[in-house]
């Protein structure tokens, strides 16, 4: 952004703001204009400035925490939210980059439902459409939305599922599928090598919504000459964009300094 309209006096308000957040009943006004170098008469406004407005509510011991009007915009902001829509305009720039379609999808049941798909500029095109359901066991948006699940969550979600193998190295069971969402939640994404079609591959991350709970994965798919010479990039861009969704949804969960 052009500096030339760049207000300094927002600029202060918002880092006052994320202090606070961060460390809620915490800080007093000296903690804060030590940590942000701002002088105390001009913190004193305005943090008297945000507390009139109920940005900031004062404790009795001087600290401060976020006000009712934080909770206000929020919910007013995350009733506008429209995941698959923010999904369209925001894929955009990754598929552009690594030049591969990416995928929106849901966990409903022990399937995978595509929301949304931006193709690239190449000759490939996925068999799946939005709308579209596919099994989870052999999707990477499924496995990379089932990290946090425990081996006995796994059981009962496929627990009347036929294991359909869709090719030689579609996942055929319980144990196999829980090792490969081990290894997703270790590592912070899933993927998948051949398990829906031979010759193609996929590398997907999950998308947190304000309650920091998964709520839909986004992935990369590409043919195997391409997955040899992107995968990296691939991996990178496709847990940026998870990022990116998962905080215009309202969360706070970072994925790649939580380990996943």
């Amino acid at each position: 952004m052009d500096k030339k309209y760049w207000v300094p006096a927002v600029e202060r308000a918002h880092l006052v703001l994320m202090e606070i957040s961060k460390s809620p009943d915490e800080l007093r006004l000296i903690d804060l204009s030590k940590r942000l170098e701002i002088n105390k008469s001009s913190l004193f406004s305005l943090l008297n400035t945000l507390e009139s407005l109920g940005w900031v509510i004062k404790e009795n011991n001087d600290t401060y925490h976020l006000g009712p009007t934080i909770g206000m915009f929020n919910s007013m902001y995350l009733s506008q939210f429209n995941l698959i829509q923010t999904f369209y305009k925001e894929a955009i720039d990754s598929v552009n980059k690594i030049n591969e379609p990416i995928q929106l999808g849901v966990l409903d049941g022990s399937d995978v439902v595509y929301l949304g798909k931006v193709n690239a500029q190449t000759n490939v095109r996925l068999v799946t459409d939005p709308g579209m359901r596919f099994p989870a066991y052999a999707s990477a948006i499924g496995k990379a939305q089932m990290i946090h699940f425990s081996k006995q969550d796994l059981e009962k979600l496929f627990n009347d599922t036929e294991w359909v193998k869709k090719t030689d190295h579609t996942t055929a069971n319980i144990d196999e599928l829980y090792d490969k969402v081990r290894l997703a939640k270790a590592n912070g994404y899933s993927i998948e090598n051949e398990e829906s079609a031979l010759g193609f591959h996929c590398v997907a991350a999950p998308i947190y919504n304000f309650e920091n709970q998964i709520i839909a994965a986004v992935s990369f798919s590409m043919p195997t000459d391409s997955w040899t010479k992107k995968f990296s990039d691939a991996k990178e861009e496709i847990l940026n964009l998870a990022a990116k969704l998962s905080k215009l949804a309202g969360s706070s969960y970072n994925s790649k300094e939580n380990n996943l």
